[in-house]
């Protein structure tokens, strides 16, 4: 299979040779850059908090930038969206972690358990765009928490003869999409091929993700029983 990976490039690399390994043709096209913003994070890590909490690897990223001065928090608290930021945490040092199912809101549910103990606000370590589904479970709940935005997602802008030939030549099989905003922009891109894309399937992290699929597509959509590469992977 022609499978596109719409994940920023580092991750996509990864992503790319474990398709080859099975025999697949994987083809980058990242959506989307980060950009990390260091001095926010370690601005919001010196305010009174109960515990933190991360719904990406990325933003454990612009933690791990911090260098030793993150090195106050590690015995802290860390709520995590799923096993892959889980591990990314673990990877950074953090030696307290709580890891949710896979989604914001699973992972709400899971602090609004442990919420009775807290003596101050939960500090979200968040980027932008995002989904409101966390911050959503946890206004439910009753949870105090703080957003701080630590990066933000950038799109890629591409040519958009670059963008057919990646599309339409040969037709891709499939493309992985795992946020909300990369399948925003996959379907942007792909809007004025719609036609010559019947056929390709869209691979969903999540729910989530696949509500952003138009209409005509709904029956190429296939979504992970669970939240991380591991589920995009069983679908293929």
């Amino acid at each position: 299979m022609r499978v596109v990976v719409t994940r920023p490039e580092n991750a996509a690399r990864r992503t790319a040779e474990r398709l080859q390994d099975l025999g697949h043709q994987p083809v980058l096209l990242p959506l989307t850059k980060a950009i990390h913003h260091p001095d926010a994070a370690l601005t919001a890590l010196t305010t009174q908090h109960a515990a933190l909490a991360v719904t990406s690897a990325e933003a454990v990223r612009v933690l791990s930038s911090l260098g030793e001065r993150l090195s106050p928090c590690l015995g802290q608290t860390l709520y995590a969206v799923g096993e892959t930021t889980a591990k990314a945490a673990e990877d950074a040092g953090f030696r307290n972690i709580r890891s949710g199912a896979g989604t914001g809101a699973e992972l709400a549910e899971l602090i609004a358990g442990d919420a009775s103990t807290f003596d101050a606000p939960l500090l979200y370590l968040s980027g932008k765009p995002r989904s409101p589904k966390f911050e959503d479970g946890l206004r439910t709940n009753n949870v105090p928490f703080v957003t701080a935005e630590v990066y933000e997602m950038v799109p890629i802008a591409y040519d958009e003869v670059f963008i057919r030939d990646i599309l339409l030549d040969p037709p891709v099989d499939a493309v992985f999409l795992y946020s909300r905003e990369n399948a925003r922009l996959l379907c942007d891109f792909a809007a004025p091929h719609l036609k010559e894309l019947a056929s390709v399937q869209f691979v969903c992290l999540s729910d989530n993700v696949a509500e952003i699929i138009p209409p005509e597509f709904h029956r190429n959509i296939k979504i992970a029983r669970h939240p991380d590469e591991d589920g995009i992977f069983a679908l293929l």
